[in-house]
């Protein structure tokens, strides 16, 4: 019954995050669905990034935006800035890996567009760096963190949204962090084209 039990007990942790999470960051959620629908709805678009494992969560939601998340409907400009190795490495190689998404957003960001950032720690000097870039380019910032913020929290401005899971265990983080992208996604489709979806 051990292995059972582990099973278990990783479901029922990963259940009370949730729950945590939810009774904490239902109206912060629905904020940030409501700016990232400002954005669009101005002809703006959502770059996103994240390291390892936000990485994914980052390309889950610009894929999902870009061709669809549970209905067919237009495509809605969305970018993972994580995606394109060609470019991740050479400004790696060339530069720093602390600028691989920096130098991205201060090319191809606007003002009026979003950086949606992840990482659980808060702590990733190339998503501080791409904060910094994005404020450059008068972009807002939203953020999907976790435990304490990190250096995350203390860069974003006061209109800026910061979804801060309750945890400090990075799985946990992430696993909400999913949960979320999926929220934002059901409430940009839902505030654009209505229905139940």
């Amino acid at each position: 019954m051990e292995l059972q039990d582990r099973i278990i007990a990783q479901f029922h942790t990963s259940i009370d995050v949730k729950v945590h999470a939810v009774e904490t960051l239902t109206p912060v959620i629905a904020h940030a669905s409501e700016m990232m629908l400002h954005c669009l709805l101005n002809e703006g678009k959502i770059l996103c990034c994240g390291n390892g494992r936000s990485a994914i969560d980052a390309q889950l939601f610009a894929t999902q935006l870009l061709n669809r998340f549970d209905r067919d409907r237009p495509g809605l400009p969305a970018m993972a800035l994580s995606s394109d190795a060609a470019t991740l490495t050479a400004i790696a190689s060339e530069y720093s890996y602390s600028d691989v998404f920096s130098k991205q957003t201060r090319a191809l960001g606007q003002p009026g567009d979003i950086l949606l950032v992840l990482s659980s720690s808060g702590r990733s000097a190339n998503i501080v760096q791409a904060i910094q870039a994005a404020h450059d380019r008068d972009m807002m910032v939203i953020a999907l963190t976790g435990h304490d913020g990190g250096d995350i929290a203390a860069l974003l401005r006061p209109e800026e949204v910061e979804l801060r899971v309750p945890s400090d265990q990075p799985v946990r983080i992430q696993e909400v962090h999913t949960l979320i992208v999926h929220c934002l996604c059901d409430l940009i489709d839902h505030q654009l084209f209505g229905g139940e979806g």
